[in-house]
């Protein structure tokens, strides 16, 4: 049976609960049970905002520090305030123009996810980039880009200029560095 705690950082604004949303249902498509947890704080002015998600048989869906398998932070400040959650093992994506300093003992995987999604006309998608970097790593996510894309597919088929550029966003994170 799957397992994975995962933390996702950023602030208002940044598609933090889609992704979450997306993760969660990815996972239920895939036949995993699945917690998830948001704290919006002061989101609609920009504040920081946290999700937690858990993959496999847990009973509460909050992550403790320590425990987490994976940090996707939108945001580079939000690697440091919250890479407290992760295991000593733990991996990090970010969305930063270079590798951030400060990530000891965790992998970093980085993505200049601003400006990128600028280029590609799309400011908002920064969240799917940081998605589609993460899932470019094989083995880093209970999931692989496939899975991803069929849960978005279903969720943005009444959208299909939406559809259209979430994808391109996404897979120009799973292209990213390679």
């Amino acid at each position: 049976m799957i397992s994975q705690q995962l933390i996702i950082s950023g602030v208002g604004g940044q598609g933090i609960l889609f992704i979450t949303r997306l993760l969660a249902e990815t996972a239920i498509a895939m036949g995993f049970p699945v917690l998830t947890s948001e704290t919006h704080g002061m989101a609609q002015r920009g504040g920081i905002v946290i999700s937690h998600i858990k993959i496999g048989e847990f009973a509460s869906p909050l992550v403790q520090p320590g425990q987490a398998d994976g940090l996707l932070a939108l945001k580079p400040e939000n690697m440091v305030l919250h890479r407290h959650f992760l295991r000593q093992t733990g991996w990090i994506a970010v969305n930063s123009p270079s590798a951030p300093t400060g990530s000891v003992n965790n992998s970093v995987l980085y993505i200049p996810a601003d400006a990128l999604a600028l280029e590609m006309k799309s400011p908002q998608s920064v969240n799917l980039m940081v998605l589609g970097r993460a899932l470019a790593e094989p083995g880093r996510l209970f999931c692989g880009i496939e899975d991803v894309i069929a849960v978005l597919e279903r969720k943005l088929a009444a959208k299909p200029a939406l559809l259209k550029g979430s994808l391109a966003v996404f897979r120009a994170g799973a292209e990213h560095m390679k």
